[in-house]
């Protein structure tokens, strides 16, 4: 009986790695940095309590507050890379993905740039739009239906794509000289952005590119 039991423990456990094997071999080098329980690998400044996780997703409500990675991935530092991420909006919300950014405890993030999420509020900027730098003025995604969320950053130039159509295509100028606002390294923060706004997000990878 002891023979049966550890044969069929054996055989149970090399199923198990082939499939995680096969399941690792088409992830392609990503890597998810949001676990779908909790906030374990990432800090919220301020208002804490404007972020939080329900029913795997990731809810920023509440006064203003910045949700940074502050995991183990990488270091918690990128240069070049992709995230990934689902992201659903509700009317008249307002939010961001910030990178190349760093924690600080009170106020707008100082440092990287932000890609907009913003499909009804009322500031004229909306979802796909790199803020204040290049912006988009027509959303291209609806409140209440979750939509794909793709940042691609590879020396100088960043790629915005929603539902894989390609929103904001910008290269930074040679001579640019706009400290804290332009492409370095950094983290990755989640806007909550005022007390009427609320936004999901779940599905958070992220493929590093190197340096």
């Amino acid at each position: 009986m002891k023979h049966i039991f550890y044969f069929s423990s054996i055989a149970l456990l090399c199923t198990y790695l082939t499939i995680h094997a096969k399941e690792a071999k088409t992830d392609d080098g990503w890597t998810a940095i949001f676990n779908g329980k909790d906030l374990s690998g990432w800090t919220a400044s301020e208002n804490k309590k404007s972020c939080s996780v329900q029913n795997g997703q990731i809810v920023l409500f509440g006064p203003r507050s910045h949700l940074f990675y502050t995991g183990k991935f990488n270091g918690g530092t990128f240069k070049n890379f992709e995230l990934k991420a689902e992201v659903m909006t509700t009317p008249g919300s307002n939010s961001g993905i910030y990178f190349h950014t760093k924690f600080q405890e009170k106020g707008w993030p100082g440092k990287g740039y932000e890609a907009q999420v913003n499909n009804t509020h009322k500031d004229p900027k909306k979802t796909g739009g790199l803020y204040a730098v290049k912006d988009n003025f027509k959303p291209p995604a609806k409140d209440g239906e979750w939509f794909h969320y793709h940042i691609i950053v590879k020396d100088r130039r960043i790629i915005i794509k929603i539902d894989d159509k390609v929103i904001t295509d910008y290269t930074e100028p040679d001579g640019l000289n706009r400290p804290n606002r332009q492409l370095d390294r950094g983290t990755f923060a989640l806007q909550a952005h005022d007390p009427k706004s609320k936004v999901f997000y779940r599905s958070i990878v992220v493929k590093h590119l190197g340096d």
